[in-house]
């Protein structure tokens, strides 16, 4: 790493939208200290994921409740002497609450996007906003995580269908808990191995939700082929995002890679790590983004 690199300012923020007259507005802000009009978004706290920071920072700059569905570029410049890179997300304005001015942000405007693009005071936020204005219309979400750790299938006595969490998969349970919820599910879904549902335990505490256990979201089982689970599980993924509400699915390791394949359409590098995921944005049937957490 760079001396560069290792003061990098990290920051995260997002292109809200809402329904408008003529199609989608979006959100911009106007900070006096600088007498700009930008995208909403802040510095991330230390150990903040970018994701939850860009949901944070929305909400304090604008006032707005926002859901995020698709990965915009990163954008990178100087600021203050040093290098800066913020992660930008589009976002649906789920809730907006009574916005107050102060001396961080005295103004929000919703405005069309060719409005937003005029002004803007930046280069790269143009470049964002015409990001977003590429993308399909996503008419679903679904976040896909891989279960949390449970130790080693060797150490393990009983049958492998019932092994649990350890203490280090409980932790990232818990962590995966506060990024389920940025993108508001009304379901949640798991493979039926233990670990799976464990690994939703806290994400349905924290929601209120059941975890309905779905046994073609499993790893292949007796006289099962890795491409027949696949194709099931990518099917499910598919009908539960054209269903319109934003799902959280929790499935396995071995039949992830194969269900992105499908979804994508194209071979890559899909290996998840054990508490790690993707979010997947959708328009229609069609799989619009893939973005891993």
């Amino acid at each position: 790493m760079t001396q560069d690199e290792s003061v990098r300012i990290r920051a995260a923020g997002g292109v809200v939208w809402r329904p408008g007259a003529a199609g989608v507005d979006i959100c911009l802000v106007h900070r006096p200290r600088y007498g700009d009009w930008s995208l909403p978004k802040g510095k991330l706290d230390p150990g903040e994921h970018p994701l939850r920071a860009a949901v944070r920072e929305v909400a304090e700059e604008a006032d707005v409740r926002a859901v995020p569905q698709l990965r915009l570029p990163t954008v990178h410049y100087r600021s203050e002497g040093r290098a800066k890179s913020v992660d930008y997300w589009s976002m649906r304005a789920a809730a907006e609450g009574g916005f107050q001015p102060d001396t961080e942000v005295d103004e929000v405007r919703w405005l069309p996007v060719d409005d937003a693009v005029r002004l803007v005071s930046y280069p790269h936020d143009t470049e964002v906003i015409a990001a977003f204005a590429a993308l399909p219309a996503v008419t679903g979400t679904v976040l896909l995580v891989r279960h949390a750790h449970a130790g080693r299938r060797a150490t393990w006595t009983g049958p492998d269908h019932g092994r649990p969490l350890d203490a280090e998969g409980w932790a990232q349970a818990q962590a995966l808990a506060g990024l389920v919820a940025l993108v508001r599910p009304v379901r949640l879904l798991s493979a039926s191995a233990r670990r799976c549902v464990q690994t939703l335990d806290p994400a349905a505490a924290l929601l209120d939700l059941p975890i309905e256990v779905s046994g073609d979201l499993d790893e292949p089982g007796p006289g099962q082929s890795p491409d027949e689970c696949a194709l099931a599980g990518a099917a499910r993924l598919t009908a539960l995002a054209v269903a319109g509400e934003p799902v959280a699915v929790c499935s396995q390791g071995k039949v992830i890679p194969g269900m992105l394949e499908r979804l994508t359409g194209r071979a890559g590098d899909f290996t998840t790590p054990k508490g790690g995921g993707w979010l997947l944005a959708f328009a229609g049937d069609r799989l619009a983004g893939a973005d891993r957490l």
